[in-house]
């Protein structure tokens, strides 16, 4: 339903409960500020979050639709299935505010379109849910280049990993895992899953156990080229909408937010919450 066919509609309203938790100055920067969710899978619980805090301009790319599997973490209805995820949560998105401007993507983010996608946001949220390497490094790269700050996530069985990349950062994606390729490289495997298991054999003494077996399974089925398979739940999801809204929040807020190499990851399993230098 557009703005026009819904008057009642009011910005001011809508974000009214918000007053006390964000500044006046701060609603505003978010109400202006143009996001880019590049994957539609564990980056719709965040674009939702978004949303429903105030963030009303979004950039959605993803080249998947909607599986019945998709129902028990990510922000979609049974009704959704075999619909385009870009399409579907631009949808949601919509019934929130109807006032929202939403382009989607219905794409896979590569090295042809990064630069283009960067350029028309302010703000990008990664969930690195890619199989293609140099999508991701391109994505990171443009980012950089172009002076736009990235939040990278990972949902982490009950709880999640989010880490900064600041608009200025030093410690870019593509330097954190230099290292990584360059050994991938060496041993005649430089795919997603090689480099992103030498990540998680440095980072995997801070998670729980039953995280390092499930993705230990996933890159192994991962392999031989299919898509990743690995268990997820609502509760990872929803940790990673919560975590990286309130450090955009943060971000925009000008208060202190942890940045790159260390990632920010809270286990409810644990009850705790730690950063960790994903590059040591």
């Amino acid at each position: 339903m557009s703005a026009e066919m819904n008057p009642a509609f009011k910005y001011d309203t809508f974000v009214t409960r918000n007053t006390g938790y964000v500044e006046s100055d701060t609603q505003t920067k978010i109400a202006s500020c143009r996001l880019l969710i590049a994957g539609c899978g564990l980056g719709a619980s965040t674009a939702i979050a978004a949303a429903r805090m105030g963030f009303q301009h979004f950039v959605l790319i993803d080249g998947d639709t909607v599986d019945a599997h998709n129902l028990n973490r990510q922000f979609y209805d049974f009704e959704d299935v075999g619909a385009a995820k870009v399409q579907a949560l631009k949808k949601h998105i919509l019934r929130i505010n109807p006032q929202a401007q939403v382009e989607a993507v219905q794409a896979n983010l590569d090295q042809s379109n990064a630069v283009e996608l960067v350029a028309k946001v302010d703000i990008i949220f990664d969930t690195i849910d890619f199989l293609d390497l140099a999508a991701i490094l391109a994505l990171h790269t443009s980012a950089q280049e172009q002076g736009k700050p990235v939040f990278t996530a990972l949902s982490i069985g009950f709880g999640a990993g989010v880490l900064y990349f600041p608009a200025d950062s030093q410690a870019s994606l593509a330097q954190i895992i230099h290292n990584d390729i360059a050994s991938a490289q060496g041993e005649g495997d430089a795919s997603y899953a090689a480099v992103f298991g030498k990540i998680m054999g440095r980072i995997g003494a801070h998670l729980d156990r039953q995280v390092v077996e499930q993705v230990g399974r996933a890159l192994t089925v991962m392999q031989d080229g299919r898509p990743c398979p690995a268990s997820q739940i609502s509760v990872g999801s929803f940790t990673v909408a919560a975590m990286a809204v309130s450090m955009m929040h943060d971000m925009l807020a000008g208060l202190e937010v942890p940045a790159s190499p260390h990632m920010v990851v809270h286990s409810f399993r644990n009850h705790v919450t730690k950063l960790i230098d994903i590059s040591q």
